[in-house]
């Protein structure tokens, strides 16, 4: 390309992170026009107000003649009529990740937060951190932060706090998202086997970490999961500067003390005594990870101590969506068994004394295939009821994939936990309400809208 470029079209524009970025280049001046099979409010209307053009439907001809970079977003894939014209046309394209790291994250301090479990949680502490302390950081987040209400703020800041995901970055380009982000401090909260449609095994997913290590700077900042073995092992061959915080006595940076509350956590980081308006202990770590980033960037203690009282949480993240008749009902993104385990642990510190159910829907890439077939049953046992519904989008799922629910309730029953399998939402709702009492808190696992169960269980309390 001759000149740089100004023209930009976005190929699955109505994502939240494509449109967070597509708004922030036409405010900087760039021409932006998208296109996404499903065009409607409130993302199309966010977009409209920008001045973007959109297309719903993917056609050849919605690419205008005059673009400069293409932007493909990461459900595309070979076929798409729009992805075969820029092949065919020999347009300049790129990914999301390579669009945030040349036109908003090169030449900036970025705080990228990895791991399997805790990334949205963290992204979303250290960057209310960074706000609460004056520093107005840029940042993408992977959920919706209460304290900011959008997910992503792309600012002329010094600092960006993101989000670093180990998904793939497009069809085009199999290496993680996060290796594009060009990382000064860079936080590993765990690695666990996920993403069973992207990685073989744990080892390919080891290697990802491995390669976005290898390029934080000497001058650049490492915050591990001492408690961790995997994060210790990838890491072992880094130049950066490291600090391996955790609970166990060979971490520099130790989380001692820690007191739980229905309000939340108390605990002891070095000398200095923390606490959170959050329950559990990876919810400890996570805020233990965002406090070392922050004064990594010479926050003062007060700073965190302020945005650490002050924070929201995020939306999905063990949120409370409505109460009725006594019964709590809870909204959860969780989906790997550790996350489930971790989750029930922090509601039993939160709802002392309450009885709890787990209802599980399998619908991530990984939950629907039998990847976690042996692990599941442990994790979800730990609520006194357990609920699960047929996996998602079955028929795509090979039969000998796929996960077994009948087989996980059995697995809960022999452990002397009563555990029912249902076919859908609804069927759920009609055999757990007769069963629920006050005191109850219902939990539901999933990372889609569940045909609105939430929604639906209160509505039928409230109807008693």
């Amino acid at each position: 390309m001759k000149e740089a470029p100004r023209k930009f079209h976005f190929l699955g524009i109505c994502g939240s992170a494509m449109a967070s970025v597509a708004a922030a280049l036409q405010e900087r001046g760039f021409k932006v026009t998208g296109s996404d099979e499903n065009v409607y409010p409130p993302m199309s209307s966010f977009l409209q107000e920008k001045g973007i053009a959109l297309k719903e439907g993917y056609r050849a001809e919605n690419i205008p003649p005059d673009a400069d970079v293409v932007v493909i977003g990461n459900a595309m894939k070979r076929g798409n009529p729009e992805v075969e014209a820029v092949l065919n046309r020999k347009l300049f394209y790129l990914s999301l990740p390579e669009v945030l790291k040349n036109y908003f994250l090169r030449g900036r301090d970025n705080l990228v937060v990895t791991g399997t479990h805790g990334k949205t949680t963290t992204t979303a502490l250290l960057a209310w951190i960074m706000e609460k302390a004056g520093r107005k950081p840029g940042y993408l987040i992977g959920g919706l932060p209460k304290n900011f209400g959008q997910g992503a703020r792309l600012n002329d800041s010094k600092y960006f706090v993101i989000e670093g995901d180990e998904y793939d970055t497009a069809f085009f380009d199999k290496r993680s998202k996060f290796i594009h982000y060009l990382p000064e401090l860079l936080i590993v909260n765990n690695i666990e086997f996920d993403h069973a449609d992207i990685f073989k095994n744990l080892d390919e997913i080891k290697l990802s970490f491995r390669r976005l290590l290898n390029i934080v700077p000497q001058n650049g900042m490492v915050l591990l999961n001492g408690d961790d073995p995997k994060c210790v092992e990838v890491a072992k061959d880094c130049l950066a500067q490291m600090i391996e915080v955790g609970f166990s006595k060979n971490c520099a940076q130790r989380i001692r003390e820690v007191a739980y509350s229905p309000e939340g956590s108390r605990f002891k980081l070095g000398e200095e005594t923390f606490e959170i308006p959050l329950v559990g202990e990876f919810n400890v770590r996570n805020a233990a990870m965002a406090a070392m980033a922050a004064r990594f960037y010479d926050v003062p203690k007060l700073k965190i101590d302020t945005a650490f009282k002050g924070f929201a949480g995020i939306a999905r993240r063990l949120e409370l969506r409505g109460e009725a008749r006594g019964v709590k009902v809870i909204d959860d993104f969780g989906h790997h068994p550790t996350a489930v385990a971790h989750t029930l642990q922090a509601l039993r510190h939160r709802y002392r004394g309450h009885r709890l159910w787990a209802v599980f829907e399998p619908r991530s890439n990984t939950t629907r295939r039998a990847v976690f077939q042996q692990q599941l049953p442990d994790a979800l046992k730990l609520a006194d009821g357990v609920f699960i519904s047929q996996v998602a989008r079955l028929e795509q799922i090979p039969e000998d994939e796929r996960l077994k629910p009948e087989k996980v309730v059995a697995a809960i029953t022999k452990a002397g936990r009563p555990a029912f399998y249902e076919r859908n939402a609804d069927a759920i709702v009609d055999r757990i309400i007769p069963m629920l009492r006050p005191k109850d808190a219902v939990v539901v696992f999933s990372n889609g809208g569940f045909d609105n169960i939430h929604e639906k269980l209160l509505t039928r309390l409230r109807e008693l």
